[in-house]
C-alpha cells in the first residue's frame, strides 16, 4: 500500500521523513508475526501505529484490542489480561476471559507497557515465546495465537538498569522497532496539523476557521510543544472556541501557552503588537546598551586620571575584563549559543575605542593648560587647608603623600 494512502486511510498529517520512515517499517512489517515496539514521547500518536499494523495484517478481520497499561490496577492486571477462574479471589464470582483469550487470531496493543508489575511481565513474556497462559487461579495451561504489539514513552534500558523492567521481555517486544518522531523533529508539520485541528474544530462548533498571521505561524514552529500533537489539538481547540477574531497573531497564541513551558519558547515579542524583536535584534540592542556603558566607564577613568590618579593600560585592561564577565551574563542569561562571530568582532572594536579614547583624553589631560592650573590650585588650596602638613593634604586630595610631594616639586609650590 503506498504511503500517501495509508496517511490518508489513517488520517495521518505530516510529510517528515522521519514520519515516513515510521510508516513505512509498520507497513513492511505488518504482514508478519513479528512483535513490535514503538516508542516515542506522550502525545506524539503511537496508537496509530498499531492500527496501521493490524489493517494491513492478515489478522485485520480478528479482534484488535488496545489496553493502557498505566490505567489497570496492579492487583487486577493480571485478571484483565489472562483472566480469573470463580472463585480465585474475593469478588470473583463467576469465571471471566482475559483479554489473550478474547483477541485469539487477532492483535492486542499494550500501550504504556513499562507500566506493567514484574509478575506480570514475567506471564507475557511466556505468551510472547510459547504462546501459553494460565488463568488467575487456575493451573490449567491455555493457547493463544496473537499478536503483540506494545507502546512506551519511557526510557527502557533506563528502567530495565533500575529493575523495573526486564530485560529478556524487552528483547522479545523489540522484535521490530518503531519510533514516532516528536513534533520537535518535524516542524514543518506542526502549521499543517493546526489547519486540520482547526478546521475540524470549525465544522465541530460550526463558526469560521481560526487562520494565522506568519509570525503566529513561526511562534507554532519555534515553540518546543512539550505535550506534542496532544497539546498542540488542545491549544488549537481553546483558540476556535475562545478568540472572536478568526486571525490570530502570536501575542494571542501566547496566552495559551502554559506558563511553565514560557522558557522554552525562543521568540521574544515586543509589548505592541505590530512591532516584531527578532533574536538578531535583540543582540544589537544590547551591544549597543554595552557601547552606552562603556562610554560610561571611559567617562570615569577619564575622572580618575584628573583627580591625579594613574591608571596602566594594563589595569584598564583588567577592568575590561571585569567588565566582559558582567556582560558575559547579560547577553547568555541560560547559557544559550554563544555569541556569533559577527558580534564578537564589534565587540572587540568596542574595546580597541576604549583604548584609544582613553590614550587620547590622557594626551589632552596633559597638554591642557587649564586642567593643570586646576590641579595646581587644588594642591595650594588643600595645602592651605592643613597648614602646610603634606600628609592630610595628600589624604584629603585622594592621592599618595609621594603623589602630592611630585606634585609640588612640579609645580614648583612653596
Amino acid at each position: 500500500m503506498e504511503l500517501q494512502s495509508i496517511k490518508q486511510r489513517f488520517g495521518i498529517i505530516g510529510t517528515s521523513p522521519l514520519l515516513d520512515r515510521a510508516i513505512n517499517i509498520a507497513a513492511q512489517v505488518a504482514p508478519t508475526d513479528l512483535s513490535v515496539l514503538i516508542t516515542g514521547e506522550s502525545g506524539v500518536g503511537k496508537e496509530v501505529f498499531p492500527k496501521i499494523i493490524h489493517q494491513l495484517s492478515s489478522r485485520k478481520h480478528g479482534h484488535y484490542i488496545a489496553v493502557n497499561c498505566g490505567a489497570i490496577p496492579e492487583g487486577t492486571i493480571d485478571s484483565e489480561l489472562f483472566g480469573h477462574e470463580k472463585g480465585a479471589f474475593t469478588g470473583a464470582s463467576d469465571s471471566r476471559k482475559g483479554y489473550f483469550e478474547v483477541a485469539d487470531g487477532g492483535t492486542i496493543f499494550l500501550d504504556e507497557v513499562a507500566e506493567l508489575p514484574v509478575s506480570t511481565q514475567v506471564r507475557l513474556l511466556r505468551v510472547l515465546e510459547t504462546g501459553e497462559f494460565m488463568k488467575v487461579g487456575s493451573s490449567k495451561v491455555h493457547k493463544t495465537n496473537v499478536r503483540v504489539i506494545a507502546a512506551t514513552n519511557v526510557d527502557i534500558p533506563q528502567a530495565i538498569s533500575t529493575g523495573k523492567f526486564r530485560q529478556d521481555l524487552f528483547y522479545r517486544l523489540n522484535s521490530v522497532p518503531i519510533a514516532v518522531p516528536s513534533l520537535r523533529e518535524r516542524k514543518d508539520d506542526i502549521y499543517l496539523l493546526f489547519r486540520k485541528f482547526s478546521s475540524d474544530f470549525s465544522e465541530k462548533y460550526r463558526m469560521p476557521t481560526v487562520r494565522l498571521n506568519e509570525d503566529a505561524q513561526e511562534l507554532l514552529k519555534k515553540y518546543r510543544w512539550e505535550g506534542n500533537i496532544r497539546q498542540l489539538k488542545n491549544v488549537t481547540e481553546q483558540i476556535s472556541t475562545i478568540e472572536t477574531d478568526r486571525l490570530v497573531d502570536a501575542i494571542t497564541i501566547t496566552k495559551y501557552l502554559p506558563q511553565s513551558y514560557s522558557k522554552e519558547l525562543p521568540v521574544l515579542y515586543s509589548k505592541k503588537e505590530d512591532e516584531k524583536l527578532s533574536e538578531r535584534d535583540l543582540l544589537y540592542k544590547v551591544l549597543f546598551d554595552m557601547k552606552k556603558d562603556i562610554s560610561e566607564l571611559k567617562k570615569t577613568m577619564v575622572e580618575v586620571i584628573q583627580g591625579g590618579n594613574s591608571i596602566s593600560k594594563e589595569e584598564s585592561s583588567q577592568l575590561l575584563k571585569k567588565i566582559d564577565q558582567d556582560y558575559d551574563i547579560i547577553l547568555n542569561p541560560q547559557e544559550e549559543e554563544q555569541m556569533n562571530s559577527d558580534s564578537r568582532n564589534y565587540q572587540d572594536d568596542l574595546h580597541e575605542q576604549v583604548f584609544e579614547t582613553l590614550d587620547q583624553k590622557a594626551e589632552v589631560i596633559e597638554e591642557s593648560l587649564s586642567i593643570q592650573k586646576k590641579e595646581e590650585d587644588l594642591i595650594r588650596r588643600a595645602l592651605t587647608k592643613h597648614h602646610g602638613k603634606r600628609k592630610n593634604a595628600a589624604h584629603d586630595l585622594g592621592i599618595s603623600e609621594r603623589t602630592l610631594y611630585r606634585k609640588i616639586k612640579e609645580y614648583d609650590i612653596n
